[in-house]
């Protein structure tokens, strides 16, 4: 069975699931608590009463907007919200399939090839012009980098050729067959030539764009030309961003903002009458990365050392307050087809075997590193605290550094200029996608790792249709990554959303979004 059928369908259930950064605590609350009506997939979806249209909300966000430009965006948190402007020929949805958007069905060649796409009928961008194939062209042939020989992502490298045979027709030749290809028809299309998407960005989304203010808020506005009718039924919705999670905290409690995503246990605990809470498994990998180009990282000997002085149960029980799943790679157990169970023990604490290692390594006294952990999430912060003692038992001397959403993301993300670093990497819609950032030569791969055998493998699984084959070459890249201790895996967080209990219709996604389309308010 293959991930997708060769005939005018809509995909099935793709298992789903980095590029970015982002992260949080995992929780439980005492108010109202929904533990598992996210488990497996399924929506959160209020039935008590019919959705009313009308009002706006307020959501706090803690990171600012890398870009606005949906082309040049690499934070997931950018994503999280732009989700709402922007859509893609498909669109996610909760089940971790793909659902049509833009296009209402499509086909693939025999040989899987070519991908033909048709338009559906009334679909209007923001400004009220009509979308048509010219500007599916135009985006996805700048995500390709047909005309600068460069792609702007890597999802579409391997598109050979993109034509529009006519105004509802929309015809994507590859170089080689490609498994994945097909979640990166979810990408933003833009109207064809315009040029002011990172001031003033126009979509076909539910919510089109009003203001943005750095370090403010992003507002956007009810798309009333929107394709499914009815929907959204919020009027406005204002992302406020509150890189304070006690200020985020005192906003919610006070009726400044309605919906707190990512909120710690602990706050949303606290929390009594009048509030919601949602708690499930996300899709994302907590992980100490480490720059595989710096010294002494360099040596996988070193590397595994730290991995055998890291105790994860103890950050999970003491940090996530045992609220997250133990991992032994970089992919979650929300995939569960591709996921490799038997890596999750591969290194049991073990201080005296990290011993050996370093002096193996040369370094049997240890040794001095910096981690790096963006001030925005304190998750990883206290996550830092703790791995600090834990390597201090080994003769690790650990100094945290703490830096600021935008100087993590130039600095460390695009300068790779750190040693290690603590983060949370978001789950893409197929598994190659989420590995990829580990092949040599690829720009995301910030820890600057670098194995031909696994470059080897994933170039099998890109490409590779037969799933059971598939599936084998992904948990092969699973286990070379951890064998040679890329990084320290910990573990997949449980993520939190508190709301007012008047706000309905909030749906969770194994992806890192804010679905605002279905939300509306009982009045």
């Amino acid at each position: 069975m293959t991930l997708y059928t060769r005939k005018r369908t809509w995909l099935p259930a793709l298992l789903l699931f980095v590029l970015s950064f982002v992260l949080l605590s995992g929780c439980s609350n005492s108010s109202s608590l929904d533990s598992d009506a996210a488990e497996n997939g399924k929506d959160n979806k209020e039935a008590e009463s019919e959705p009313k249209s009308g009002g706006s909300i307020v959501v706090a966000i803690p990171q600012d907007l890398d870009y606005l430009d949906p082309h040049l965006a690499e934070a997931a948190g950018t994503r999280e919200v732009t989700f709402n402007i922007f859509e893609g020929l498909l669109k996610a949805n909760t089940d971790g399939g793909l659902d049509p958007a833009i296009a209402e069905s499509y086909e693939i060649s025999k040989d899987g090839l070519t991908y033909t796409f048709a338009i559906r009928d009334g679909v209007k961008f923001h400004n009220g012009q009509d979308l048509t194939s010219k500007d599916v062209v135009y985006s996805y042939s700048k995500l390709a980098g047909l005309d600068s020989g460069k792609p702007l992502s890597a999802s579409f490298a391997n598109v050979e050729k993109i034509e529009a045979p006519d105004d509802k027709t929309v015809v994507v030749k590859l170089k080689e067959n490609e498994a994945a290809i097909i979640t990166a028809f979810t990408a933003p299309i833009i109207p064809a030539d315009y040029k002011d998407s990172n001031k003033s960005p126009i979509g076909t989304g539910p919510f089109k764009f009003v203001e943005y203010k750095a370090g403010q808020h992003l507002i956007v506005e009810k798309n009333k030309d929107y394709y499914i009718k009815g929907v959204p039924y919020l009027d406005k919705v204002e992302f406020r961003i509150l890189p304070d999670p006690e200020a985020a905290f005192l906003a919610l409690q006070s009726g400044e903002i309605d919906i707190y995503p990512r909120i710690a246990t602990e706050k949303a605990e606290q929390l009594t009458t009048g509030f919601k809470t949602i708690s499930n498994e996300q899709n994302l990998v907590q992980l100490l990365a480490f720059n595989n180009k710096v010294k002494p990282f360099n040596d996988s000997k070193v590397r595994q050392a730290i991995n055998y002085a890291v105790d994860k149960d103890q950050i999970i029980k003491g940090v996530a307050l045992g609220k997250g799943t133990k991992i032994g790679s970089n992919l979650s157990p929300k995939l569960s087809k591709f996921y490799n169970d038997s890596l999750e023990d591969l290194y049991p604490t073990d201080i005296e075997k990290a011993k050996k290692l370093l002096a193996e390594a040369g370094l049997p006294d240890g040794f001095q590193l910096t981690i790096t952990v963006p001030s925005v999430y304190p998750f990883h912060v206290d996550t830092a605290q703790v791995i600090a003692n834990q390597l201090e038992k080994v003769g690790i001397k650990a100094k945290i550094e703490t830096v600021e959403w935008g100087v993590w993301l130039e600095r460390v993300y695009q300068g790779r200029d750190y040693e290690s670093t603590i983060i949370g990497l978001d789950g893409k819609l197929d598994p190659f996608e989420i590995l990829s950032r580990y092949i040599s030569i690829s720009d995301n791969n910030f820890l600057n790792y670098k194995n031909p055998k696994l470059d080897k493998v994933l170039d099998q699984a890109k490409i590779e249709t037969d799933e059971n084959k598939r599936i084998s070459f992904i948990k092969e890249a699973q286990k070379i990554i951890a064998e040679d201790a890329a990084a320290v895996f910990i573990m997949d967080p449980y993520t939190n959303v508190t709301f007012k209990d008047t706000i309905k219709g909030y749906k969770t996604y194994p992806i890192y979004v804010q679905d605002l389309s279905s939300v509306y308010i009982e009045k």
